[in-house]
Parts: structure tokens; C-alpha cells; sequence
């Protein structure tokens, strides 16, 4: 051991190999939130119950502890996090067969940090990531363990063991992003705020920039302009900043009030930022600076990201309205009212989007340019905090107790 913030030697070298399968952190492995895949899953199913036989649920499993956080997808793997005990200090990694909901592996660790939450969250409410080798999970305590897909420990960092103050007293939210081989965590608070990028490979700090010390709970989000080096986006109550994936450097700042939930997300050269309802930048490919080309305050997401896809955005508010928009002008094009209320980021394939509220309830909203019709609304009859992920034809959800995959038989 290295110091005695728990930073273990790391051996395993390699790069990120993701595949067009897989669903690899919050909003996939792009952080989009969508899949350009054409299989489409079912608009229907049914939860089995007492009074209800099973359709179009192709496995489904008892979780060991709770969770807020979104499965992820790797190969034919499906990694889940939770938090057990009654104070939440026992942190959980789990991973699953895609094939038959096999638990596979589970591995177990003392929180090293402060363990307080909301009563609605959990301590696993970060969604884990993954470079395609390596998993990496990150908990509201600020500790992050790097296992390989196997379940074997490569390293971890107690991150409130190094910075005490780096907490709040309803717990900490933003995802871990992989971006290239430098992990990002992000967090803020109205103690000691900063952004740090860490080897995948070794668990080593490569950089670390500070933050205005602000409640917010926004994950960094990848930005791929073109054919230019992707940058990584650090959302803050007071502004946006890009930053090269490797040395942390600024590359532009965008001031501007933005939300403490909602994600900024991307498609081409155009960042949709939420904040004073939605703003939209243009940012070329290479270029160190932006350009507004809209801001429309009928586009203001609640707590789930925005969704960009086939030229539209997608917000749905605290209201529980879904609210279509043009994504090259931010004009509205049409409003549906969706059950509510709702965390988790709605999930985009072809002219669906899959939308579940924290009721449990997942409608299947099909899109146009003029309208959109709820096709489809299925009960999972517990609460379902985090965002679906898409593989191969099939999705995955994840409830208080249960983990759900969804495809034809």
C-alpha cells in the first residue's frame, strides 16, 4: 500500500476497448443517453406477480442491497452497485451473465468516507464505468474501486480520506466518466470542491482542477466534435468548462448559471447545456471557443439529462411533461404528458424513448415531428431511480430490489 488513502499498485496495462454493444457508464458509452443499434427491444412487458405471468422479461434477479445507481453493460456482463448496512457503509459490486441473470461475482468494501445521504437516495447512487477491461466504482463516500471484470481489486482510492471536507449531508451523485485511460470524478459541494483525472491503469492522480465550492451533483460528460480530440465537460451551478482528457488543462469556460442535476449532453459540434431553461452552443472542432446559437426557456429538464436524437431534443420537467424541441433552433415543436416524477434519463433508440419514473412506471413514447404517443406503459412495481442501459437488443433496469432485462424471447 501506497499511502494510507488505499491506492493499491495496479499491473494490468492495456487501453479502453469498448464495443458498439456495450452500455459502458451513465447515458452509455458516449454519454448521449442513446444507441444508433437498429434492434429494437419490446414496447411491452410484464413484471411476474401473483397475479401476473412474466412477458418479454428475460430474466430478472434479487439484488443484494440498494441502489440508485444505472447498470452498466461490458461484453456479456451486466455491473450493478448497491450499498448494505444500516449505515450504508458497506459497499457492494456485483456482476451478472447477460445470458441467464447468473450472478457471476460479488466483492465487498468498508466505506472509507461519510455515508450520509437523502432517505430517496443511497451511497450507490453514481452509476459505475468501465473501459471495457476495468470497472470502475465510485460511491457517494468518495471511495472508488477499480476491479477488473472478473471481480479482481486493481486499486482504490478513499478520496474523502484525502480530502475531508470533500462532502455534504445528503450525499454525492455525479458519475465517474472514462475518457480515454484517464478516469474523471467530479466533486462538489460546499466544502472542498474539485475535478480529478486518475490513471485507469494505475489509480494515480494525473491531474486535479478546483471547483466553485457549490452543492451540485451533475456527472462529467464526453465531447467528440468531429474528428477532434475528445474533451471532457465539467457542469458547475455557474458554469461549463472543457478540458483536455489527459491534463486536465481548460480548453474554454463558458459562464453562465446552469442546473445542479440535469447533465449537459452533446451531439456533433453542438453542446445542450441545461441551465436557464436550455441553451445551446456550437463549438468547432479544435476551436477554444463557443458560440451560442439558442437558449429557449420552455426546454428546462427537471432531473433527468436532456436526449438528442434524429434532429430533436427531449426534455421531460418536474411537471412530468416531455417537451420535444428543434435541435438546431430550440424551437418547441410539441409537449406529452408523461406520469411522473422522474430521475432517471430517458433512453433514445430509433423514434422510441424509454422513460421510467421513480414510481416504477416505464412509458415507451413513440417521437415525431409533430406529436409524440405514449405506446406503451409497464409496471415494475417498485421504485426505479436510475437510467436504463441498452445492449444487443435488449434493456436493462434497475429497481430498489430487482435487476430486469427486457428482450423478445
Amino acid at each position: 500500500m501506497r499511502n494510507r488513502t488505499g491506492l493499491y499498485a495496479a499491473t494490468i496495462l492495456g487501453i479502453a476497448c469498448f464495443t458498439g454493444a456495450d452500455w459502458a457508464q451513465f447515458r452509455g458509452t458516449d454519454t448521449t443517453g442513446k444507441t444508433s443499434e437498429t434492434v429494437l427491444p419490446p414496447t411491452e412487458w410484464t413484471v411476474k406477480t401473483e397475479k401476473s405471468e412474466a412477458k418479454n422479461i428475460a430474466w430478472s434477479v434479487d439484488l443484494p442491497s440498494r441502489g440508485v445507481s444505472s447498470p452498466i453493460v461490458v461484453g456479456n456482463r451486466v455491473f450493478v452497485t448497491s450499498a448494505s448496512g444500516a449505515k450504508q457503509d458497506r459497499l457492494v459490486v456485483a456482476c451478472y451473465s447477460t445470458t441467464d441473470g447468473k450472478q457471476l461475482w460479488q466483492r465487498k468494501f468498508w466505506a472509507t468516507g461519510r455515508t450520509f445521504c437523502h432517505p430517496t437516495s443511497s451511497v450507490a447512487a453514481p452509476t459505475p464505468a468501465s473501459d471495457g477491461r476495468r470497472i470502475f466504482a465510485f460511491f457517494s463516500s468518495n471511495d472508488l474501486a477499480c476491479l477488473d471484470v472478473d471481480g479482481n481489486l486493481l486499486w482504490y482510492r478513499g478520496l474523502t480520506l484525502e480530502h475531508p471536507a470533500a462532502a455534504n449531508d445528503v450525499g454525492m451523485a455525479a458519475s465517474p466518466l472514462v475518457a480515454g485511460d484517464t478516469v474523471v470524478v467530479q466533486l462538489e459541494s460546499k466544502g472542498d470542491s474539485f475535478a480529478m483525472g486518475i490513471d485507469s491503469v494505475t489509480g494515480e492522480t494525473r491531474w486535479k482542477v478546483p471547483r466553485t465550492s457549490q452543492m451540485n451533483w451533475t456527472s462529467p460528460t464526453l465531447f467528440k466534435p468531429g474528428r477532434g480530440e475528445p474533451l471532457v465537460l465539467l457542469q458547475s451551478p455557474d458554469k461549463l468548462t472543457a478540458h483536455n482528457a489527459r491534463t486536465g488543462e481548460v480548453v474554454w469556460t463558458y459562464d453562465s448559471k446552469c442546473a445542479e442535476i440535469s447533465s449537459v449532453t452533446t451531439e456533433g459540434e453542438t453542446i445542450y447545456i441545461p441551465g436557464e431553461g436550455l441553451t445551446a452552443l456550437k463549438v468547432g472542432v479544435g476551436s477554444s471557443n463557443w458560440e451560442k446559437i439558442w437558449q429557449e426557456s420552455a426546454l428546462a429538464p427537471g432531473s433527468p439529462s436532456p436526449v438528442v436524437t434524429g434532429g430533436r431534443v427531449y426534455i421531460v420537467n418536474r411537471a412530468g411533461v416531455m417537451t420535444c424541441g428543434e435541435a438546431q433552433s430550440g424551437k418547441v415543436q410539441w409537449k406529452l404528458r408523461v406520469k411522473g416524477p422522474y430521475w432517471a434519463t430517458p433512453l433514445a433508440i430509433g423514434d422510441l424513448l424509454y422513460v421510467v419514473n421513480q414510481d416504477g412506471l416505464a412509458q415507451v413514447v413513440r417521437t415525431g415531428e409533430k406529436d409524440g404517443e405514449v405506446v406503451a406503459s409497464n409496471d415494475f412495481g417498485e421504485p426505479v431511480f436510475g437510467s436504463p442501459a441498452y445492449a444487443a437488443g435488449a434493456l436493462y433496469f434497475r429497481g430498489d430490489k430487482h435487476l430486469w432485462k427486457i428482450a423478445a424471447p
